[in-house]
Protein backbone atom coordinates (compact mmCIF):
# COMPACT_ATOMS: atom_id res chain seq x y z
CA UNK A 1 0.00 0.00 0.00
CA UNK A 2 1.33 3.35 -1.11
CA UNK A 3 1.00 6.68 1.09
CA UNK A 4 0.57 9.40 -1.30
CA UNK A 5 3.39 12.31 -0.87
CA UNK A 6 1.47 15.07 -1.80
CA UNK A 7 0.97 17.99 0.46
CA UNK A 8 -2.60 19.58 0.56
CA UNK A 9 -3.10 22.62 -0.98
CA UNK A 10 -3.53 26.02 1.67
CA UNK A 11 -6.50 27.39 1.02
CA UNK A 12 -6.84 31.06 -0.34
CA UNK A 13 -7.60 34.26 1.71
CA UNK A 14 -10.34 35.53 -1.06
CA UNK A 15 -10.67 39.00 1.06
CA UNK A 16 -6.63 39.53 1.11
CA UNK A 17 -6.08 38.59 -2.64
CA UNK A 18 -9.17 41.04 -3.22
CA UNK A 19 -7.41 43.65 -0.96
CA UNK A 20 -4.30 42.80 -3.41
CA UNK A 21 -5.71 43.60 -6.09
CA UNK A 22 -7.15 46.58 -5.18
CA UNK A 23 -4.10 47.45 -4.30
CA UNK A 24 -2.16 46.93 -7.74
CA UNK A 25 -5.33 49.16 -9.35
CA UNK A 26 -4.54 52.14 -6.83
CA UNK A 27 -1.10 52.11 -7.49
CA UNK A 28 -1.91 53.24 -11.28
CA UNK A 29 -5.60 54.27 -11.53
CA UNK A 30 -6.79 57.51 -9.91
CA UNK A 31 -10.76 57.00 -9.85
CA UNK A 32 -13.23 59.50 -8.91
CA UNK A 33 -14.23 57.21 -5.61
CA UNK A 34 -13.73 54.67 -2.85
CA UNK A 35 -16.54 53.02 -4.34
CA UNK A 36 -15.14 52.26 -8.02
CA UNK A 37 -12.16 50.60 -6.70
CA UNK A 38 -14.43 48.01 -4.99
CA UNK A 39 -16.04 47.44 -7.98
CA UNK A 40 -13.53 47.40 -10.34
CA UNK A 41 -11.76 44.76 -7.81
CA UNK A 42 -14.95 42.46 -8.03
CA UNK A 43 -15.47 43.04 -11.62
CA UNK A 44 -11.85 41.68 -12.25
CA UNK A 45 -12.60 38.76 -10.03
CA UNK A 46 -16.26 37.51 -11.69
CA UNK A 47 -14.48 37.63 -15.04
CA UNK A 48 -12.92 34.27 -13.84
CA UNK A 49 -16.02 32.90 -12.82
CA UNK A 50 -18.33 33.35 -16.40
CA UNK A 51 -18.60 29.06 -16.65
CA UNK A 52 -20.60 29.55 -12.61
CA UNK A 53 -22.25 32.77 -13.83
CA UNK A 54 -25.70 33.09 -15.01
CA UNK A 55 -25.32 37.26 -15.88
CA UNK A 56 -22.42 39.37 -16.18
CA UNK A 57 -22.45 43.02 -15.40
CA UNK A 58 -20.40 45.79 -18.49
CA UNK A 59 -18.12 47.91 -16.83
CA UNK A 60 -17.83 51.30 -18.42
CA UNK A 61 -14.92 53.96 -17.67
CA UNK A 62 -16.42 56.92 -19.59
CA UNK A 63 -15.12 60.63 -18.87
CA UNK A 64 -16.29 64.01 -20.92
CA UNK A 65 -12.55 64.52 -21.73
CA UNK A 66 -9.12 62.84 -22.83
CA UNK A 67 -6.32 62.13 -20.48
CA UNK A 68 -8.77 61.03 -17.92
CA UNK A 69 -7.18 58.04 -17.13
CA UNK A 70 -9.80 55.18 -19.20
CA UNK A 71 -7.31 53.98 -21.19
CA UNK A 72 -5.30 53.42 -18.56
CA UNK A 73 -7.83 51.65 -16.36
CA UNK A 74 -8.71 49.42 -19.34
CA UNK A 75 -5.18 48.71 -19.28
CA UNK A 76 -4.80 47.40 -15.75
CA UNK A 77 -8.08 45.39 -16.13
CA UNK A 78 -6.12 43.16 -19.00
CA UNK A 79 -3.81 42.30 -16.87
CA UNK A 80 -6.15 40.83 -14.32
CA UNK A 81 -8.66 39.16 -16.24
CA UNK A 82 -8.41 35.90 -18.36
CA UNK A 83 -8.21 35.90 -22.14
CA UNK A 84 -8.62 39.34 -22.53
CA UNK A 85 -8.80 40.96 -25.94
CA UNK A 86 -8.61 44.71 -26.40
CA UNK A 87 -10.10 46.20 -29.29
CA UNK A 88 -10.66 49.39 -30.55
CA UNK A 89 -13.15 48.71 -33.48
CA UNK A 90 -14.82 45.14 -33.87
CA UNK A 91 -17.88 43.60 -36.18
CA UNK A 92 -20.26 41.94 -34.18
CA UNK A 93 -19.38 38.61 -36.53
CA UNK A 94 -16.29 39.31 -35.22
CA UNK A 95 -16.84 39.09 -31.85
CA UNK A 96 -19.42 36.50 -32.10
CA UNK A 97 -16.67 34.39 -33.44
CA UNK A 98 -14.49 35.60 -30.76
CA UNK A 99 -16.55 34.16 -28.14
CA UNK A 100 -17.30 31.08 -29.88
CA UNK A 101 -13.44 30.30 -30.15
CA UNK A 102 -11.60 27.05 -28.45
CA UNK A 103 -10.03 28.24 -24.95
CA UNK A 104 -12.53 29.43 -23.02
CA UNK A 105 -14.88 33.05 -22.80
CA UNK A 106 -12.77 35.31 -23.23
CA UNK A 107 -12.69 39.11 -21.43
CA UNK A 108 -13.34 41.80 -24.26
CA UNK A 109 -12.05 44.99 -23.72
CA UNK A 110 -13.18 47.72 -25.76
CA UNK A 111 -10.91 50.92 -25.87
CA UNK A 112 -12.45 54.06 -27.72
CA UNK A 113 -16.12 52.70 -27.90
CA UNK A 114 -17.08 56.22 -28.20
CA UNK A 115 -15.94 55.44 -32.15
CA UNK A 116 -18.04 52.61 -32.10
CA UNK A 117 -21.67 54.36 -30.70
CA UNK A 118 -20.61 58.11 -31.23
CA UNK A 119 -22.48 61.01 -33.05
CA UNK A 120 -20.23 60.07 -36.30
CA UNK A 121 -20.61 56.43 -35.62
CA UNK A 122 -23.62 55.46 -37.48
CA UNK A 123 -25.28 53.40 -34.72
CA UNK A 124 -23.44 50.07 -34.95
CA UNK A 125 -26.90 48.40 -34.16
CA UNK A 126 -24.90 44.79 -34.63
CA UNK A 127 -22.42 45.55 -32.28
CA UNK A 128 -25.10 47.26 -29.80
CA UNK A 129 -27.21 43.87 -29.90
CA UNK A 130 -23.89 42.08 -29.12
CA UNK A 131 -22.98 43.85 -26.11
CA UNK A 132 -26.78 44.11 -24.82
CA UNK A 133 -28.13 40.36 -25.49
CA UNK A 134 -24.50 38.91 -23.79
CA UNK A 135 -24.99 40.09 -20.35
CA UNK A 136 -26.60 36.59 -20.13
CA UNK A 137 -26.18 33.17 -20.53
CA UNK A 138 -28.00 31.72 -23.19
CA UNK A 139 -28.02 34.42 -25.55
CA UNK A 140 -27.69 33.94 -28.97
CA UNK A 141 -27.99 35.18 -32.52
CA UNK A 142 -28.55 33.27 -36.02
CA UNK A 143 -25.64 34.14 -38.56
CA UNK A 144 -24.93 32.55 -42.11
CA UNK A 145 -21.77 30.42 -42.34
CA UNK A 146 -19.96 29.56 -45.18
CA UNK A 147 -18.55 30.73 -48.63
CA UNK A 148 -20.35 31.80 -51.47
CA UNK A 149 -23.53 29.74 -52.15
CA UNK A 150 -22.16 27.38 -49.73
CA UNK A 151 -24.01 28.84 -46.48
CA UNK A 152 -25.82 27.28 -43.77
CA UNK A 153 -27.16 29.16 -40.40
CA UNK A 154 -25.57 28.57 -36.95
CA UNK A 155 -25.79 29.78 -33.55
CA UNK A 156 -23.53 32.08 -31.75
CA UNK A 157 -23.57 33.07 -28.49
CA UNK A 158 -22.56 36.21 -27.11
CA UNK A 159 -22.21 35.35 -23.26
CA UNK A 160 -19.12 37.38 -22.01
CA UNK A 161 -17.68 40.14 -19.59
CA UNK A 162 -17.22 43.20 -21.48
CA UNK A 163 -15.33 46.46 -19.99
CA UNK A 164 -15.12 49.37 -22.30
CA UNK A 165 -13.93 52.81 -21.92
CA UNK A 166 -14.60 56.11 -24.00
CA UNK A 167 -16.04 59.89 -24.13
CA UNK A 168 -19.28 60.97 -23.48
CA UNK A 169 -21.72 58.57 -22.69
CA UNK A 170 -23.15 55.10 -24.08
CA UNK A 171 -26.59 53.94 -25.06
CA UNK A 172 -28.87 53.46 -22.73
CA UNK A 173 -29.71 49.95 -23.29
CA UNK A 174 -25.83 49.26 -22.64
CA UNK A 175 -25.66 51.92 -19.76
CA UNK A 176 -28.43 49.74 -17.89
CA UNK A 177 -26.31 46.84 -17.95
CA UNK A 178 -23.08 48.41 -16.55
CA UNK A 179 -21.32 49.46 -13.71
CA UNK A 180 -20.40 52.97 -14.56
CA UNK A 181 -17.21 54.19 -13.36
CA UNK A 182 -16.85 58.49 -14.54
CA UNK A 183 -14.03 59.36 -14.53
CA UNK A 184 -11.81 62.60 -14.41
CA UNK A 185 -8.32 64.39 -14.74
CA UNK A 186 -6.17 63.87 -11.98
CA UNK A 187 -6.33 67.22 -9.31
CA UNK A 188 -2.94 68.83 -8.67
CA UNK A 189 -2.85 67.11 -5.80
CA UNK A 190 -3.20 63.80 -7.01
CA UNK A 191 -0.96 61.12 -8.50
CA UNK A 192 -0.42 57.58 -9.23
CA UNK A 193 2.81 55.15 -9.98
CA UNK A 194 3.64 55.66 -14.21
CA UNK A 195 2.36 52.14 -15.99
CA UNK A 196 5.41 50.92 -17.81
CA UNK A 197 4.38 47.12 -19.34
CA UNK A 198 7.56 45.74 -19.61
CA UNK A 199 8.16 45.91 -15.66
CA UNK A 200 4.10 45.85 -14.49
CA UNK A 201 2.19 43.11 -16.74
CA UNK A 202 4.58 40.85 -14.91
CA UNK A 203 2.97 41.26 -11.64
CA UNK A 204 -0.63 41.84 -13.12
CA UNK A 205 -0.36 38.31 -14.57
CA UNK A 206 0.86 37.18 -11.55
CA UNK A 207 -1.88 38.34 -9.91
CA UNK A 208 -4.77 37.43 -12.19
CA UNK A 209 -3.37 33.66 -12.22
CA UNK A 210 -4.14 33.55 -8.20
CA UNK A 211 -7.34 35.11 -8.82
CA UNK A 212 -8.03 32.14 -11.19
CA UNK A 213 -6.99 29.45 -9.07
CA UNK A 214 -9.01 31.10 -6.13
CA UNK A 215 -12.26 31.88 -8.31
CA UNK A 216 -11.78 28.17 -9.55
CA UNK A 217 -12.28 26.93 -5.73
CA UNK A 218 -15.57 28.52 -5.10
CA UNK A 219 -16.91 28.05 -8.70
CA UNK A 220 -19.53 25.75 -6.87
CA UNK A 221 -20.58 28.19 -4.33
CA UNK A 222 -20.46 31.05 -6.73
CA UNK A 223 -23.07 29.39 -9.14
CA UNK A 224 -25.29 28.27 -6.24
CA UNK A 225 -25.16 31.95 -4.63
CA UNK A 226 -27.96 33.82 -4.69
CA UNK A 227 -26.55 37.41 -2.30
CA UNK A 228 -29.06 39.53 -0.34
CA UNK A 229 -29.73 43.31 -2.30
CA UNK A 230 -29.49 46.10 -0.68
CA UNK A 231 -32.63 47.30 0.13
CA UNK A 232 -34.40 49.42 -2.96
CA UNK A 233 -31.96 47.28 -5.38
CA UNK A 234 -34.38 45.66 -7.87
CA UNK A 235 -34.74 44.44 -11.46
CA UNK A 236 -31.93 45.44 -14.04
CA UNK A 237 -29.77 47.18 -11.23
CA UNK A 238 -29.77 43.54 -9.26
CA UNK A 239 -29.12 41.92 -12.40
CA UNK A 240 -26.17 43.92 -12.98
CA UNK A 241 -24.62 43.92 -9.40
CA UNK A 242 -25.53 40.21 -8.58
CA UNK A 243 -22.27 38.37 -9.72
CA UNK A 244 -19.82 41.37 -8.00
CA UNK A 245 -22.00 41.10 -4.71
CA UNK A 246 -22.04 36.66 -5.19
CA UNK A 247 -18.01 37.43 -5.27
CA UNK A 248 -17.94 39.66 -2.41
CA UNK A 249 -19.69 37.10 0.06
CA UNK A 250 -17.70 34.24 -1.17
CA UNK A 251 -14.47 36.46 -0.20
CA UNK A 252 -16.02 37.67 2.58
CA UNK A 253 -14.07 39.60 5.16
CA UNK A 254 -15.07 43.34 4.97
CA UNK A 255 -16.19 42.67 1.05
CA UNK A 256 -19.66 41.76 1.60
CA UNK A 257 -20.05 45.38 3.10
CA UNK A 258 -17.81 47.11 0.51
CA UNK A 259 -19.50 45.85 -1.79
CA UNK A 260 -23.05 46.54 -1.14
CA UNK A 261 -21.98 49.96 -0.14
CA UNK A 262 -20.41 50.16 -3.59
CA UNK A 263 -23.83 48.97 -4.93
CA UNK A 264 -25.85 51.47 -3.76
CA UNK A 265 -23.62 54.31 -4.17
CA UNK A 266 -22.77 53.85 -7.66
CA UNK A 267 -26.40 52.94 -8.55
CA UNK A 268 -27.03 56.31 -7.26
CA UNK A 269 -24.91 58.17 -9.43
CA UNK A 270 -25.60 56.38 -12.57
CA UNK A 271 -29.46 57.07 -11.78
CA UNK A 272 -28.93 60.96 -11.13
CA UNK A 273 -25.97 61.33 -14.09
CA UNK A 274 -28.18 60.03 -16.58
CA UNK A 275 -30.29 62.32 -18.86
CA UNK A 276 -33.73 61.14 -18.88
CA UNK A 277 -35.09 60.51 -21.89
CA UNK A 278 -37.24 63.19 -23.81
CA UNK A 279 -40.55 61.81 -22.76
CA UNK A 280 -39.97 60.83 -19.24
CA UNK A 281 -38.22 64.62 -18.56
CA UNK A 282 -41.18 65.80 -20.44
CA UNK A 283 -43.44 64.00 -17.97
CA UNK A 284 -41.60 65.06 -15.00
CA UNK A 285 -41.15 68.85 -15.82
CA UNK A 286 -45.21 68.59 -16.33
CA UNK A 287 -45.56 67.39 -12.86
CA UNK A 288 -43.17 68.95 -10.95
CA UNK A 289 -42.93 72.22 -12.50
CA UNK A 290 -46.37 73.25 -14.88
CA UNK A 291 -49.24 71.40 -13.31
CA UNK A 292 -48.05 71.69 -9.61
CA UNK A 293 -51.14 70.12 -8.20
CA UNK A 294 -53.79 71.15 -10.81
CA UNK A 295 -56.68 69.10 -12.98
CA UNK A 296 -56.13 70.46 -16.12
CA UNK A 297 -54.32 73.03 -18.17
CA UNK A 298 -55.28 73.92 -22.17
CA UNK A 299 -51.88 72.98 -24.29
CA UNK A 300 -51.26 76.80 -24.37
CA UNK A 301 -50.60 77.56 -21.05
CA UNK A 302 -48.34 74.47 -21.32
CA UNK A 303 -46.17 75.17 -23.46
CA UNK A 304 -46.05 79.19 -22.16
CA UNK A 305 -44.29 77.38 -19.01
CA UNK A 306 -42.08 74.67 -20.86
CA UNK A 307 -40.59 77.44 -22.59
CA UNK A 308 -39.63 79.38 -19.69
CA UNK A 309 -37.48 76.46 -18.36
CA UNK A 310 -34.38 77.90 -18.54
CA UNK A 311 -32.58 74.59 -17.67
CA UNK A 312 -34.82 72.32 -19.81
CA UNK A 313 -34.60 71.45 -23.47
CA UNK A 314 -37.82 72.53 -24.77
CA UNK A 315 -36.95 76.35 -26.43
CA UNK A 316 -34.70 74.38 -28.75
CA UNK A 317 -36.85 71.49 -29.67
CA UNK A 318 -38.73 71.30 -33.49
CA UNK A 319 -41.34 68.91 -34.36
CA UNK A 320 -38.61 66.75 -35.70
CA UNK A 321 -36.88 67.02 -32.66
CA UNK A 322 -33.49 68.56 -34.53
CA UNK A 323 -34.14 72.12 -35.75
CA UNK A 324 -33.48 74.49 -33.10
CA UNK A 325 -37.32 75.85 -32.62
CA UNK A 326 -39.82 75.95 -29.46
CA UNK A 327 -41.80 73.08 -28.81
CA UNK A 328 -45.40 72.67 -30.39
CA UNK A 329 -48.25 71.60 -29.60
CA UNK A 330 -47.91 68.96 -32.22
CA UNK A 331 -44.63 67.51 -30.61
CA UNK A 332 -46.13 67.97 -27.28
CA UNK A 333 -48.92 65.59 -28.54
CA UNK A 334 -46.50 63.45 -30.27
CA UNK A 335 -43.95 63.37 -27.19
CA UNK A 336 -47.16 62.09 -24.84
CA UNK A 337 -49.16 59.82 -27.23
CA UNK A 338 -46.24 57.33 -26.49
CA UNK A 339 -47.38 56.79 -22.77
CA UNK A 340 -51.28 55.66 -21.93
CA UNK A 341 -53.67 57.03 -19.78
CA UNK A 342 -55.44 54.34 -17.35
CA UNK A 343 -57.69 52.98 -19.31
CA UNK A 344 -54.77 52.15 -21.40
CA UNK A 345 -55.67 54.94 -24.40
CA UNK A 346 -52.98 56.87 -25.57
CA UNK A 347 -52.13 60.41 -23.90
CA UNK A 348 -54.19 62.75 -26.25
CA UNK A 349 -54.96 66.40 -25.53
CA UNK A 350 -58.99 67.55 -24.73
CA UNK A 351 -61.26 70.27 -24.47
CA UNK A 352 -60.99 72.45 -21.48
CA UNK A 353 -63.71 75.03 -20.87
CA UNK A 354 -62.04 78.39 -20.13
CA UNK A 355 -65.04 80.87 -20.00
CA UNK A 356 -66.43 80.94 -23.18
CA UNK A 357 -63.66 78.70 -25.12
CA UNK A 358 -62.98 75.03 -24.32
CA UNK A 359 -58.83 75.33 -25.82
CA UNK A 360 -57.71 72.22 -25.85
CA UNK A 361 -55.78 70.77 -23.33
CA UNK A 362 -54.75 67.69 -20.56
CA UNK A 363 -56.30 66.52 -17.79
CA UNK A 364 -53.80 65.39 -14.70
CA UNK A 365 -55.94 62.49 -14.05
CA UNK A 366 -55.04 61.35 -17.65
CA UNK A 367 -51.18 61.79 -16.86
CA UNK A 368 -50.94 60.41 -13.51
CA UNK A 369 -50.70 56.68 -14.58
CA UNK A 370 -47.31 57.68 -16.47
CA UNK A 371 -46.19 59.65 -13.54
CA UNK A 372 -46.22 56.79 -11.19
CA UNK A 373 -45.29 54.35 -13.71
CA UNK A 374 -41.99 56.71 -15.39
CA UNK A 375 -40.78 59.48 -13.41
CA UNK A 376 -38.93 59.18 -10.55
CA UNK A 377 -40.28 60.04 -7.24
CA UNK A 378 -41.45 63.70 -6.75
CA UNK A 379 -39.24 66.06 -4.65
CA UNK A 380 -40.51 67.56 -1.26
CA UNK A 381 -43.34 70.44 -1.59
CA UNK A 382 -41.29 73.37 -2.46
CA UNK A 383 -42.30 77.61 -3.46
CA UNK A 384 -39.69 77.49 -6.07
CA UNK A 385 -42.20 74.88 -8.06
CA UNK A 386 -43.04 76.81 -10.90
CA UNK A 387 -46.95 77.39 -11.16
CA UNK A 388 -48.80 77.57 -14.16
CA UNK A 389 -49.18 80.44 -17.15
CA UNK A 390 -50.83 83.24 -15.42
CA UNK A 391 -51.86 85.06 -18.70
CA UNK A 392 -54.11 82.48 -19.61
CA UNK A 393 -57.09 84.31 -17.31
CA UNK A 394 -60.44 84.52 -18.02
CA UNK A 395 -63.22 86.08 -16.29
CA UNK A 396 -60.90 86.74 -13.29
CA UNK A 397 -60.04 83.40 -12.62
CA UNK A 398 -56.33 81.87 -13.89
CA UNK A 399 -56.44 78.03 -15.27
CA UNK A 400 -54.30 76.66 -12.62
CA UNK A 401 -53.53 78.14 -9.28
CA UNK A 402 -51.67 76.46 -7.06
CA UNK A 403 -52.53 72.77 -5.35
CA UNK A 404 -54.42 74.64 -2.70
CA UNK A 405 -57.15 76.61 -4.83
CA UNK A 406 -60.58 75.24 -5.73
CA UNK A 407 -61.13 76.11 -9.05
CA UNK A 408 -64.87 75.58 -10.35
CA UNK A 409 -63.94 75.23 -14.84
CA UNK A 410 -65.73 72.47 -16.06
CA UNK A 411 -64.47 70.90 -19.15
CA UNK A 412 -66.43 70.51 -22.45
CA UNK A 413 -65.81 66.60 -22.49
CA UNK A 414 -65.90 65.80 -18.82
CA UNK A 415 -67.74 67.55 -16.57
CA UNK A 416 -67.07 66.31 -12.97
CA UNK A 417 -65.86 69.12 -10.57
CA UNK A 418 -62.41 70.28 -10.75
CA UNK A 419 -59.89 68.38 -7.52
CA UNK A 420 -56.54 68.72 -6.34
CA UNK A 421 -54.22 65.92 -7.28
CA UNK A 422 -50.79 64.97 -4.94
Amino acid sequence: MTTSTKQPTEPIDGAQLLDEVEAFHRRFNIFPTEHAYVAVTLWDAHAHLMDALDGTARLAFLSPEPGSGKSRALEIVETLTPRAATTVNASANALFRLVAADGGTPTVLFDEIDTVFGPKAGGNEEVRGFLNSGYRRGAKSLRCVGDGANQSTEWFSSFCAVAMAGLGSLPDTILTRSVIIRMRKKAPNESCEPYRRRIHEKQGHALRDRLADWCSTIEDQIAEAWPEMPEGVVDRPADVWEPLLAVADAAGGHWPERARAACVALIKAASEGDEASLGVRLLTDLRDRVFCGADRMPTAAILEVLLQLDDAPWADLSDDGQSSKPLTARALSRLLSQYVRPDNTPIKPRGIRVGSGTPKGYYADDLADAWARYCPPPPGKSATSATAATSQVTGGESVAEGPSETRHMHAETDTRPLRSVS
